[in-house]
């Protein structure tokens, strides 16, 4: 059985066997309160292991105490004492319930273990039982003081990835024809940098990566959640969490990538409208990667709401539809400086529908906008150093960039962007779930920079950039939507067009025409399940510069990554 199932499958077991001796021992009012307790009890217990959702075991209870009251109300047609002691008697249970989000007893009866037991056995096909029972002995599943409490709270994730990347460059690429922003200004200048003040553009590379990413979740109350993830990579890039293999055996940085707390709050049916993060976070964003790179992570203070635009309780059923309306919004820091007036922020906003259709079909639909603040360079006075704080920390290539030094001195240059960037985007997914388990996901990215003005630059710069400040991307995947056990599959093509100044180039996809801006081009690939959550992924990437000097970059790229 797979693993995805096991865990419901034990939820629906357990809560099918509390219906059936209900059923069978429902003349007698004191085992009747057992086992409503029990069965509370029971739920409990599955949403302090991780193994049920709070919204969902908000739902089956509401959803258990409504038919216990359809069902008393039905019986009471025939009962002696008139259908209204049978409404009365329902509203009374359910009225008890109500009382309290979760009522506790110190035990489950032995009774209901054994006959849960022996359902278990009888109904289970082997293999689903030897999964089970594998899974009990791993967990250790009823072993007193098996893990101290604290530990309950705790959950463990992570993956761990191997790569073999194959970058090769058109023969018509010319040596030496891109600077090197980041060499040249940890250098001070072209000159000092050497050899190292141009990106290589002409000799193919061959070598292997290794990404190793270990994190938890922290539940400190029920609705403050503490999170932290730690994973290779340097502290250069923000946009990679490759460690390239080739040391001479040297040992690997491993760093702090997630540490954030995050406060959720739920409406009186369960439903989650409100999060909040501060720290360092997962992306909060609908987004592609063409502004976004998968791998970045947020620093600062966001807010999401939800609303339910549903009539009913759809939204909280597996099986039903529903749409929901969210809003989303941060500040990031991205550069302290020594004086504040040249700190650099990010402020963004987004806001979107998502719909899920009866058929598990599901489009969602954003629309962004990220204002940068202080990212342009800003030219020295003569001789002064003050403005060299507006040079960027990282870059990789593609926005314009020019030399904000003013000293007369052809050795020493720092570079910094030339734009501004204030980019609206508009993000659309539609997921066609009416082949499943086979799905057909169609995505659409647009992004807009209309922080570039062609004159404002100029004044900036002294130089004539022209403008480039459009991106799109289309994206179409079948097969799987989630590669989780053996045989597993799905294909993908892309197809994008990146302007040089659509985007800043420091934040965008490190893979397509192996990182920044001012490329077109396509991807194309799949995934294979291997076994339980490890899967093959290969992809093909082909890339051409779409301004200057000729840049055509291809890449292979093979990953075996597995989820811990």
């Amino acid at each position: 059985m797979f693993y995805l199932l096991r865990r419901p499958l034990v939820i629906l077991i357990i809560i099918s066997n509390v219906v059936f001796i209900t059923l069978a021992r429902a003349d007698e009012k004191r085992e009747l309160l057992e086992i409503k307790n029990t069965t509370l009890n029971l739920i409990e217990a599955l949403v302090e292991e991780g193994l049920l959702s709070k919204e969902k075991a908000r739902t089956l209870i509401k959803k258990a105490e409504a038919k216990a009251a359809a069902d008393a109300k039905q019986a009471g047609a025939s009962n002696p004492a008139g259908p209204a002691a049978a409404e009365t008697a329902a509203a009374g249970a359910a009225a008890s319930t109500a009382k309290s989000d979760v009522i506790r007893v110190p035990y489950v009866p032995q009774i209901v273990r054994d006959e849960i037991r022996q359902q278990v056995k009888a109904e289970l096909r082997e293999d689903v039982l030897k999964d089970v029972k594998q899974t009990a002995k791993e967990e250790r599943w009823g072993t007193k003081d098996a893990l101290p409490n604290w530990l309950s709270r705790v959950n463990f994730f992570g993956d761990l990835r191997v790569r073999n990347a194959d970058i090769f460059y058109a023969p018509d690429n010319i040596p030496n024809s891109y600077l090197d922003f980041n060499a040249i200004n940890a250098a001070g200048g072209i000159i000092p940098a050497g050899r190292a003040a141009f990106l290589n553009t002409t000799v193919d590379r061959y070598f292997g990566q290794i990404r190793a990413r270990l994190g938890m979740n922290i539940a400190v109350t029920d609705d403050l959640l503490a999170g932290f993830r730690v994973t290779t990579g340097n502290l250069r890039s923000p946009v990679s969490t490759n460690q390239s293999l080739g040391n001479y055996g040297g040992r690997y940085q491993i760093e702090l990538d997630w540490a954030y707390l995050q406060h959720e709050r739920y409406n009186s049916d369960g439903f989650k409208w409100l999060t909040l993060q501060a720290g360092r976070v997962p992306n909060p964003w609908f987004f592609t990667n063409l502004v976004w790179d998968e791998d970045l992570s947020f620093e600062g203070l966001f807010a999401q709401f939800r609303a339910d635009l549903g009539s009913d309780d759809s939204l909280y059923a597996m099986d039903q539809s529903g749409r929901i309306f969210f809003l989303t919004t941060g500040i990031t820091p991205l550069q302290e400086t020594e004086f504040d007036f040249n700190n650099k922020w990010l402020f963004g906003g987004q806001t979107g529908l998502e719909w899920t259709f009866e058929n598990q079909s599901n489009l969602k639909f954003g629309v962004a906008y990220y204002h940068y603040k202080n990212v342009e360079g800003m030219r020295n006075s003569f001789n002064s150093t003050a403005e060299d704080g507006t040079a960027p920390l990282f870059v990789q290539k593609g926005n314009n960039m020019f030399d904000i030094r003013n000293d007369n001195n052809p050795e020493t240059q720092l570079f910094a962007l030339a734009s501004k960037f204030h980019v609206f985007n508009v993000t659309g997914r539609y997921d066609y779930a009416g082949f499943a388990p086979i799905h057909v996901i169609a995505t659409a990215d647009y992004a807009r920079n209309f922080g570039f003005n062609e004159n404002e630059v100029f004044d900036r710069t002294g130089i004539q950039f022209p403008t480039r400040v459009n991106a799109w991307q289309a994206i179409l995947q079948v097969g799987w939507p989630t590669i989780r056990k053996w045989a597993d599959w799905n294909v993908f093509l892309h197809y994008k067009y990146l302007e040089r100044n659509a985007v800043l180039d420091a934040f965008t996809d490190s893979n397509f025409h192996f990182g920044g801006t001012d490329a077109k081009g396509f991807i194309i690939g799949g995934r294979f399940g291997l076994t339980y959550h490890t899967w093959l992924q290969l992809r093909w990437f082909s890339a051409n510069a779409i301004d200057g000097p000729p840049l055509g970059i291809d890449s292979l790229l093979l990953d075996v990554t597995a989820d811990l």
